[in-house]
């Protein structure tokens, strides 16, 4: 029976993995699609331009992230690890996406003035916060989509931009299958139930695995963390600490495309601690 089970869950995981993967596979194809046609069409002067409105890049971000799940947040790892946006912009993407949130708290018919505020909170963190690191990291950014052709062994030059783009979306979406294969297993043998436990404790560590619940790049920490907050086990704090980290898969695709790990370090710190620091903010305040 236990076999069974196993076998059940593994085909599940499978599926899974596959849907998940599917969706994110149109956002992954217009981004490249776009990083080659900046590569291959655009002027120095047009790249010019794109890199002067780069400053306003954290309010663009912090509004696209808070779309429902999370394609945005890996469009936005690719673009910045080719250097088109920046750092500030990729983590108000982060912090405004809300992965599996919006559509839970919809289903569960939560008041939509509620979801509102919940949803817009985050984007003005991701906002604020994003113009807070662009002013720390500011440097110019140079275009490094060639750099980022020649990690992924694409011969670009010789493909032409379409199947250069589609063979570039293949090798990320294998690697975002097999990341979830492995995400799910490893859920399924800790337990959800287990996860949530830990939320439970209702002490100053609650915010800090909330926080690291939401980072788990599989929208399962999402779920759970929403869950949770529904039925009055945590409080609103935990919930935006969790929340605040959920960025789905756009953490996973950072370390896979960009190269330099101390920028993706520092990347993860930061939206880790913001996390933890504005869930204990807001049930102080609140």
């Amino acid at each position: 029976m236990q076999i069974r089970k196993e076998e059940k869950y593994m085909l599940d995981c499978i599926v899974d993995g596959l849907l998940d993967t599917l969706k994110l596979l149109p956002y992954l194809l217009v981004t490249f699609l776009v990083l080659e046609f900046i590569e291959n069409k655009l002027s120095k002067k047009n790249e010019k331009i794109l890199s002067s409105n780069k400053k306003y890049g954290p309010i663009l971000g912090g509004l696209l992230g808070a779309l429902p799940q999370c394609g945005f947040s890996s469009m936005s790892a690719s673009l910045f690890s080719a250097r088109v946006i920046s750092m500030g912009t990729l983590i108000a993407v982060f912090l405004s996406t809300s992965d599996e949130m919006l559509p839970i708290m919809i289903s569960e018919q939560v008041d939509i003035l509620t979801v509102v505020k919940i949803v817009g909170f985050k984007v003005l963190v991701g906002v604020i916060i994003g113009f807070i690191v662009d002013i720390i990291f500011r440097k110019d950014l140079k275009n490094e989509i060639h750099d980022l052709c020649e990690h992924d062994h694409c011969d670009c030059d010789e493909h032409g931009i379409l199947i250069s783009s589609l063979l570039h979306t293949l090798k990320i979406g294998l690697f975002i299958l097999i990341a979830n294969l492995v995400i799910n297993i490893i859920i399924y043998y800790v337990g959800e139930d287990n996860l949530s436990n830990l939320l439970l404790n209702n002490n100053v560590l609650t915010y800090f695995v909330s926080s690291l619940i939401g980072l788990i790049p599989n929208c399962a920490g999402s779920v759970i963390i929403t869950e949770l907050y529904l039925t009055n086990l945590i409080s609103i704090g935990t919930l935006f600490a969790g929340l605040l980290t959920g960025s789905g898969l756009g953490i996973l695709l950072l370390f896979k495309t960009n190269k330099n790990l101390k920028e993706n370090l520092t990347v993860l710190s930061i939206i880790y601690f913001v996390g933890v620091l504005i869930g204990i903010l807001v049930d102080f305040v609140i």
